[in-house]
């Protein structure tokens, strides 16, 4: 009916409001003078008006005002609207009083009434367009009816482009919101019809299939409460908006609408950092990355790119996942700059060469072997990447004179009872001993597991429940800390920014989560049966894990999601004895835990 084209809008607008000044001028002179006035006075009115009308709609078109500035009916355009008819009505009667037609002034009373009734007349009719437009809007056929759980301001920007659209697949019934002052609140054509324990009955009262959680990063705790009142996997689908860090600059939109995931069962909102901090030390700057095609590695590489470094090394000895870490951040996969490295931190020439070209003022480690199970059958290649490894790499960064460096550990360091844990702990001491010896600032940051990374728990739990099941889980009451991802790594960089020299930086890691009960949510959200079977906790295995040692000193001087620890020193000479002793006694465990033959244990089983 009303068509998209941009010469129909204009016309159509510039003939309203052209209608809306002849109108208010008929109606306050009928009103105020029963249209009973002398010719002189006609002339001082007409003239008054005319020049009026010439100042608004020269302003108009010079600010495009008709020209879709604005969205129509927008309050945006309304007080542009408002404040174009004044300044033309202000300075009509300037130039009427000064240069008054036939020595006659115009009615201060028309001056002073008009431009209020224009503006009354002006609004009316895009208020009425807007509303009509609204009633005979024709969403697709396929249409869902839709609740929007939250009142604000990403509801606000859903509606708008859904109403905008035609052939959306959205049927916006209303929205939920636990706030006060927003129970009879109106967005748009959309209304608030209750609050979040209203959902189940409006829910089958409007016959809900989409339930769509419009708050912004939103934590885990109201996701999960949102879940359970729609009904889990067998009540309407439920809907969320990307979290801000991962819409990347990114405008709301429709499209940006996902199903829920385990990510956002169990994550948390939005992780605020210091951006000032965080650029101090990374823009303009060389910053290499070991890793970089792990999940912790490239996540940091794609965080540090938007920091605007000098340049970014990114370092891995996959191939394939540098190619896909390249095509992510640049956009192309070929692989021939210099800055896109394949080395093995266990070389120590191959990795010299790397400083020598490209001499970096910032290093993040995060290369590091990590299947807990596969370095307890082979302890050996665990100390020859988690500390032989570092290593090489903090001797690098003392000698071309690194910044910072920051070394990324593990929860399982503190009180180690695996090799992973050892390992890592002995990786973290390496730095505090280098973190003395260098001019750079040397630390390192500890977390827990991370949510979807290659390999991970949940990584392995939804193959198993692809496979049909069953899912294994090593014990009913093991609990582990999680964290996304991106949030894990922001608070990784800013950790850089804030942690002093030699210290161990402890990201809080929230409350600890039940395997168990991970695996139940996850198969709820598949709406199928699914089996879990137990396997029994493998050798060194915990029940829970520890952020932080026994005795060791926590502090949060910077940042109320960081702790800072410490952790004894150790010299590189004193390793060998160390490696010597530990890899008897790490063999023999597994040997003792699998029930296998040494010889097995070295050779594989």
């Amino acid at each position: 009916m009303f068509g998209n084209s941009l010469l129909v809008r204009t016309t159509a607008l510039v003939i309203w409001d052209v209608l809306a000044w002849i109108a208010a001028s008929m109606i306050v002179s009928g009103l105020r003078y029963s249209w009973d006035l002398s010719r002189v006075d006609w002339v001082a009115i007409i003239v008054y008006t005319a020049i009026a009308m010439f100042i608004f709609f020269g302003i108009g078109f010079a600010t495009k005002l008709h020209i879709a500035k604005f969205r129509i009916g927008s309050f945006e355009e309304s007080l542009w609207l408002s404040s174009t008819v004044f300044v033309s009505a202000v300075v009509s009667l300037a130039i009427s009083w000064f240069f008054p037609p036939g020595d006659t002034f115009v009615p201060i009373i028309y001056a002073v009434t008009l431009p209020f009734l224009v503006i009354v007349l002006v609004l009316s009719g895009r208020a009425g367009f807007r509303v009509l437009k609204n009633y005979m809007r024709r969403g697709s056929p396929e249409a869902k009816p839709t609740l929007l759980v939250g009142a604000g301001t990403l509801a606000y920007q859903i509606i708008r482009l859904v109403e905008d659209d035609p052939n959306s697949a959205y049927d916006i019934v209303g929205m939920v919101d636990d706030a006060p002052n927003k129970r009879h609140l109106h967005l748009g054509s959309v209304r608030v019809l209750g609050t979040l324990e209203d959902i189940p009955h409006i829910v089958r009262k409007h016959n809900v299939a989409q339930v769509l959680l419009a708050i912004s990063n939103a934590d885990r705790k109201l996701v999960n409460r949102v879940s359970e009142l729609t009904g889990g996997a067998t009540g309407p689908e439920l809907l969320v908006m990307p979290p801000l860090s991962e819409m990347a600059g990114r405008s709301t939109d429709l499209r940006s609408m996902r199903k829920i995931n385990i990510m956002d069962v169990l994550g948390r909102g939005q992780v605020q950092t210091d951006l000032s901090q965080i650029a101090g030390y990374i823009n303009g700057k060389r910053v290499l990355v070991t890793g970089a095609g792990g999940s912790i590695g490239s996540e940091i590489c794609r965080q540090v790119h938007k920091l605007g470094p000098q340049e970014l090394i990114m370092l891995d000895r996959d191939e394939s996942a540098l190619h896909g870490i390249s095509l992510d951040i640049y956009n192309n996969a070929l692989l021939n700059t210099p800055d896109i490295v394949l080395n093995d931190i266990r070389d120590y020439e191959a990795l010299r060469k790397v400083f020598e070209t490209h001499r970096p003022h910032v290093v993040f480690h995060t290369a590091a072997l990590k299947h807990l199970p596969m370095l307890e059958q082979y302890p050996e290649e665990g100390w020859k990447t988690n500390v032989f490894g570092t290593l090489n790499l903090l001797r690098l960064a003392k000698e071309f004179n690194v910044d910072r460096f920051v070394n990324i550990s593990t929860d399982k360091a503190a009180n180690p009872t695996t090799v992973l844990g050892r390992t890592k702990r002995l990786a973290e001491r390496l730095t505090v001993y280098f973190a003395k010896e260098s001019t750079g600032k040397f630390l390192s940051v500890r977390f827990g597991n991370v949510l979807g990374s290659r390999g991970s728990m949940l990584w392995t739990f939804q193959k198993q429940i692809d496979e049909g099941g069953p899912i294994t889980v090593t014990h009913p009451d093991v609990e582990r800390y999680f964290m996304t991802i991106p949030e894990a790594c922001a608070l990784v960089i800013q950790a850089g920014a804030i942690g002093r020299d030699g210290e161990v930086l402890v990201l809080d890691m929230g409350e600890p989560v039940k395997i168990l009960d991970v695996a139940k949510k996850m198969i709820a959200l598949q709406n199928r049966p699914i089996d879990i079977v137990f396997t029994g906790l493998r050798p060194g295995e915990k029940m829970t894990e520890v952020l932080v040692n026994e005795g060791d000193t926590e502090e949060r001087p910077f940042h109320p999601l960081i702790s800072h620890s410490t952790v004894d020193e150790i010299a590189p000479e004193d390793l060998e004895g160390i490696k010597t002793e530990t890899l008897a006694s790490e063999l023999d465990a597994y040997k003792r835990g699998a029930g296998v033959t040494a010889d097995q244990v070295q050779g594989g089983v």
